[in-house]
């Protein structure tokens, strides 16, 4: 019998981006875009768990008001797949999961 692989979610959120700053506490409908997002996330059935990753204050306290699993990260890397890197160590996702 094969087992699949867990599978997480890891959302980069970035407050500083040049084409929309603050695009991830953007109200919409009374709830910032990464509420959104966390929420349609967590609605797929194949994800063990889905988390916050961002590296500015305001979206960390946002989202721990509003019960959403985040991390904190630091705030110099390249691209958002770094940042998705160093949150999945942090919470030291196993190796062999997706």
């Amino acid at each position: 019998m094969n087992t699949l692989p867990k599978c997480y979610g890891i959302i980069p959120a970035r407050y500083k981006s040049t084409r929309f700053p603050g695009k991830p506490l953007a109200d919409i409908l009374g709830k910032p875009m990464f509420w959104h997002v966390f929420n349609r996330a967590r609605l797929c059935p194949e994800l063990t768990s889905v988390v916050l990753a961002t590296d500015d204050d305001r979206i960390f306290s946002a989202a721990e008001k509003l019960d959403v699993p985040v991390v904190m990260t630091r705030a110099d890397h390249e691209s958002g797949t770094d940042r998705v890197f160093e949150a999945a160590e942090s919470i030291k996702i196993p190796q062999d999961a997706v």
